[in-house]
């Protein structure tokens, strides 16, 4: 380096995860007084958390778009996929009689 010219530092942009996004953007609605220490803390500007808010306005407004008024209906069971999960019940309780046989012999040979 030559004499006079000052260091050039490279700062990284941090990556925060979606989670943390969206608690610093709840951090500022909590707090609006805060909002410049608050995004200097995490390494953020002003237009970082305004395109926060809109992109949570967005995704808000299209799941909410997706809901359906009323009660959530009950799915169906084919028979044939209730008489499997049936057999399947019905061999892992005697698996499980079984096994409650054989702890309890194991048990009174130890005492």
């Amino acid at each position: 380096m030559e004499d006079g010219q000052i260091p050039q530092v490279v700062r990284k942009r941090r990556v925060l995860s979606g989670e943390k996004k969206y608690l610093v953007m709840e951090e500022v609605r909590r707090n609006p007084g805060k909002k410049g220490e608050i995004l200097r803390r995490e390494g953020l500007y002003r237009n970082d958390l305004q395109r926060y808010e809109e992109i949570t306005r967005e995704a808000s407004i299209k799941a909410l778009g997706q809901m359906r008024p009323g009660k959530k209906r009950v799915r169906e069971v084919s028979v044939e996929v209730h008489d499997a999960l049936q057999r399947d019940h019905d061999l892992q309780e005697k698996a499980l009689a079984a096994l409650t046989v054989e702890f309890m012999a194991l048990k009174k040979n130890l005492e």
